[in-house]
């Protein structure tokens, strides 16, 4: 059986998010996983993203990772990239451009996302 490596484990993790699929989410977050949120610098903790992303509230048309680059250093791999997002939060459209930082650890049976940071790309003025 081939192992996941980390690019397979973030691709769950933004499918995860577009088909609002609470169980897969949870498997791919560590129990102790935290978002630092992009729009509002909140920081959430794994409950809270599926409590939002499974009850509907926070509701994704699109997400496009545009780039990504993958960094591993034994069992801690750091993915950087840029997304374009589209979506509803609370029955409120958005829209973003945003860079993030996603961090996974091997826990010795798969790549779990430990934290994520999103920092939105302020619009050209």
């Amino acid at each position: 059986m081939t192992r996941q490596n980390p690019e397979a484990a973030e691709q769950e993790f933004f499918t995860g998010l577009m088909e609002a699929n609470r169980d897969a989410l949870a498997f791919v977050l560590a129990d102790d996983f935290v978002l630092i949120d992009v729009m509002t610098g909140s920081e959430v903790p794994k409950s809270a993203l599926l409590d939002v992303v499974g009850g509907g509230v926070l509701k994704f048309e699109s997400i496009d990772r545009v780039e990504y680059r993958v960094r591993t250093y034994g069992p801690t791999a750091v993915i950087t990239g840029r997304t374009e997002m589209k979506g509803f939060y609370d029955g409120l459209a958005f829209q973003t451009s945003s860079r993030y930082t996603h961090v996974f650890v091997d826990d010795g049976e798969r790549w779990r996302m430990v934290a994520a940071q999103g920092t939105r790309i302020a619009p050209p003025v």
